[in-house]
């Protein structure tokens, strides 16, 4: 009997990327696009000119955040593999930020989402990617 939870597909015929673990994965990509889109269109709104790297990469950050969460449940192969670029350039993101926020804290006069690694956030932003991309590689 085949596993219907790699055939599942929904009714425009593309498969589903949101079964099993795949569900909790869109649930904390929206959780993270809540926060970074609250977080980012506050500090953009009302302080800008103190920070604005560091602003504009929270909203960089949200932008990502929404964009895998939008094709994790729009699923279909097209959409996953959008999906997994959008992951490892998320990546890139944290380690490069995460890195740069070690080596050089004045840079940054107020934290990002991914600032120290995701910290704030319980080092969700580096784990989130990692965890994505092995389940969308597993479901190709």
């Amino acid at each position: 009997m085949p596993d219907t939870r790699t055939t599942a597909t929904d009714p425009a015929g593309r498969r589903r990327l949101v079964s099993g673990p795949g569900l909790l994965l869109v649930w904390l990509y929206a959780v993270m696009v809540v926060g970074a889109v609250s977080r980012s269109a506050y500090q953009i709104s009302t302080e800008f000119d103190r920070a604005p790297l560091a602003y504009s990469l929270s909203g960089a950050a949200a932008l990502a955040y929404a964009f895998i969460t939008y094709s994790l449940v729009r699923g279909g192969e097209r959409a996953r593999r959008a999906a997994l670029v959008c992951c490892g350039v998320e990546l890139a993101g944290v380690l490069a930020v995460g890195t740069w926020t070690l080596v050089d804290p004045g840079a940054f006069p107020d934290a990002t989402v991914w600032s120290d690694f995701g910290m704030g956030y319980l080092f969700i932003p580096v784990i989130l990617p990692i965890t994505g991309m092995l389940w969308l590689r597993s479901r190709r």
